[in-house]
């Protein structure tokens, strides 16, 4: 005789318990997103008409390069959740998706990194 609920029966037989932290990741990274993109879009806004010049100095500051900086590792991390979240939910062949999963973490890794690079390079004047 069993005197267990079905969802005492059930539980810890589904999900590998990894879906939480990744939707708490994905909507952290998205709410980091909001203020870094406003600042973003004011900032090449206040210096479209402005010159080469201008713009490198204003890359250059050191509290403009630390939020591009922030920008580009969160950005791409955010970018690299949904995509992983995409590629599980439609590919079906356990191999491709793991050779996807893996491609897609590189690219977000190695854009991520060319960016910040970039931006560092300008900040010390390279």
């Amino acid at each position: 005789m069993q005197f267990r609920t079905p969802i005492k029966q059930a539980r810890g037989l589904g999900a590998s318990h990894h879906g939480a932290s990744h939707w708490t990741a994905q909507r952290l990274s998205a709410i980091g997103m909001v203020p870094l993109m406003l600042w973003l879009v004011i900032g090449i806004a206040s210096h479209a008409g402005a010159g080469y010049s201008e713009t490198i100095a204003w890359m250059a500051s050191p509290f403009n390069a630390v939020l591009l900086v922030l920008m580009f590792g969160v950005l791409f991390y955010h970018a690299s959740l949904g995509l992983q979240v995409v590629l599980e939910d439609y590919v079906s062949h356990k191999g491709v998706r793991l050779a996807l999963l893996i491609g897609v973490r590189f690219l977000a890794l190695l854009l991520a990194t060319t960016g910040i690079f970039a931006v560092l390079k300008i900040a010390f004047g390279g």
